[in-house]
């Protein structure tokens, strides 16, 4: 497969995959959050705080056109931000989720405006399924260079400079947006003050269920394992690694202590989800192989995730003006 054939698959995944994720976050969020008038984080939150206010007769304004207008704005602000590649996946996930959004709040209205509760009074049930499928569908299109829009453009760029958690840059956008809430259920929808709070309790559990979701599945997929193998055949092993899962094999020399004899260690870096394959091959070649696999907190550099520190250009400049004056005292030390 060549290179630019390469690349449109990948692309072509991207987009089918952001679609998935994108349908079951409409899912959960019109079938198992919005009914029951349950506050999240996000644009999504700002558009269902819109439709609570104005819903008084049955009759609120449609989250599709809130969603869409407020990410409308967003874009513009991150234009100059974030690539052209990466903003034309962000506008196709919010044109998709908008026009999701309003026919699957169709579905679930009734002939009388009423939206249909599908789990009956089963509040908090209701958020847990509905919270675990928007994380989930966050994390699927996130994984996949997308952005569903909102907060998450807010949450990309700074990702996009900082190794930080994706679900901690959008718990204080999230406190501010449900927060604002209380008023909107006191005064637009007559509860009781009891009751608001009840709503901003429920709104807060929707970001922690939703963010530990988002972590959760990201982290797992890009969480990384150290393999040590000690083998006869490490040369077939090396070579396997190599060749079948295009993976670079560090060789170290080893001592066994009680043996007294020389040895060859194999190390390899690789994502915890190749675990299996990994061990099938090594099995395959030495049944008898010595195997330590290890988790690691992080891995950076080609084929793993990027260093995304930002040094500052006076550190840059004084390590640049360091490096010669150092080079220069070894040399005169030597001829000394």
């Amino acid at each position: 497969m060549t290179i630019e054939k390469t690349r449109l698959y990948n692309e072509a995944k991207d987009y089918i995959f952001i679609t998935l994720g994108l349908l079951l976050y409409t899912v959960g969020w019109t079938v198992f959050l919005l009914p029951y008038e349950i506050v999240t984080g996000g644009v999504t939150g700002i558009s269902a705080i819109i439709f609570y206010a104005t819903n008084a007769n049955n009759h609120g304004i449609p989250i599709m056109y809130s969603y869409f207008i407020i990410n409308f704005f967003l874009l513009i602000l991150a234009l100059k931000i974030l690539g052209w590649r990466f903003l034309m996946k962000t506008i196709y996930a919010i044109l998709m989720l908008s026009l999701m959004l309003g026919v699957m709040q169709d579905i679930v209205t009734d002939e009388n405006g009423k939206m249909i509760t599908l789990l009956g009074d089963q509040n908090f049930m209701s958020l847990i399924i509905g919270c675990c499928m928007t994380g989930s569908a966050l994390a699927i299109v996130f994984l996949h260079n997308g952005s569903t829009g909102g907060t998450d453009i807010v949450a990309a760029i700074v990702n996009k400079y900082r190794n930080m958690s994706l679900g901690t840059i959008l718990i204080l956008v999230d406190l501010l947006i449900i927060g604002s809430s209380f008023p909107i259920f006191i005064y637009a929808r007559d509860y009781t003050v009891t009751d608001a709070l009840y709503k901003i309790v429920f709104g807060l559990c929707t970001m922690v269920v939703e963010n530990f979701m988002l972590d959760y599945v990201m982290n797992s997929r890009r969480e990384s394992v150290q393999f040590l193998i000690f083998s006869k055949k490490y040369q077939e092993i090396a070579n396997a690694i190599g060749t079948e899962m295009n993976h670079g094999v560090t060789l170290l020399d080893g001592h066994g202590w009680y043996s007294g004899q020389e040895m060859k260690v194999l190390c390899i870096l690789a994502r915890k989800r190749e675990s299996v394959i990994m061990f099938r091959l090594i099995k395959s070649i030495d049944p008898n192989a010595f195997v330590s696999q290890s988790s690691v907190i992080g891995v950076y550099g080609e084929g793993f995730d990027e260093m995304k520190v930002k040094i500052k250009k006076k550190n840059e400049d004084s390590i640049r003006n360091e490096q010669p004056a150092q080079i220069g005292g070894n040399t005169t030390d030597i001829r000394q």
